[in-house]
């Protein structure tokens, strides 16, 4: 009997999981939450649910901040996490510049399949949510699960019809507590048939 779908739930940062400032987050008193994100991951932690931060950190191939700088903000957000009762197991960055070809700068698939690759699960098994149409090719050409909050870039869209251009294997939730609701609400009952 094979065993069951690990929960692992992969979060873009800023704009999912964090304000997306017009600037880089270029320290940690620039990363600041986006409203009940951090409880909402506090919740599916709760529910047994492994949470990883994927993101792009073009400033530092730009230039703009260091790997030291990086690591304070990342330091920052995993206090406010925790102070909310929250964990993330991991942070996977693409360092590079737009303009450097690599293969971990989404909408590339790279980070994707090297976080499934990490935690030994095949890509279709992680739950990639994100907040741009970069989130979302990425999470696509890797195969996952794929999840898209309308907070920070297509916040824009909130209100509105379903873009045509958004692929229907694509589910929209306002934000991180309603995708946390989505994902609490399929979850089988306890001692229920698998």
């Amino acid at each position: 009997m094979p065993g069951r779908d690990p929960k692992l739930l992969v979060v873009d940062r800023d704009g999912t999981l964090s304000r997306d400032p017009e600037d880089f987050v270029q320290g940690p008193q620039d990363w600041l939450p986006l409203p009940g994100a951090l409880e909402a991951l506090a919740r599916l932690n709760e529910a047994g649910w492994r949470i990883v931060v994927a993101s792009n950190q073009a400033g530092l191939g730009r230039g703009l901040f260091d790997v030291a700088t990086l690591n304070a903000v990342h330091a920052h957000m995993h206090r406010l996490l925790a102070q909310a009762g929250a964990r993330v197991e991991a942070v996977f960055f693409c360092p590079h510049a737009p303009d450097e070809g690599c293969n971990c700068r989404k909408p590339a698939p790279g980070l994707l399949l090297g976080i499934a690759q990490r935690f030994g699960v095949q890509p279709a098994q992680l739950v990639a949510v994100g907040d741009s149409m970069r989130d979302v090719q990425a999470a696509l050409a890797a195969g996952c699960q794929t999840h898209l909050v309308l907070t920070g870039q297509l916040a824009h869209w909130r209100g509105q019809p379903r873009p045509a251009e958004l692929p229907p294997e694509v589910t929209v939730h306002e934000d991180l507590p309603a995708l946390a609701e989505a994902l609490l609400a399929c979850a089988p009952a306890p001692g229920g048939a698998a």
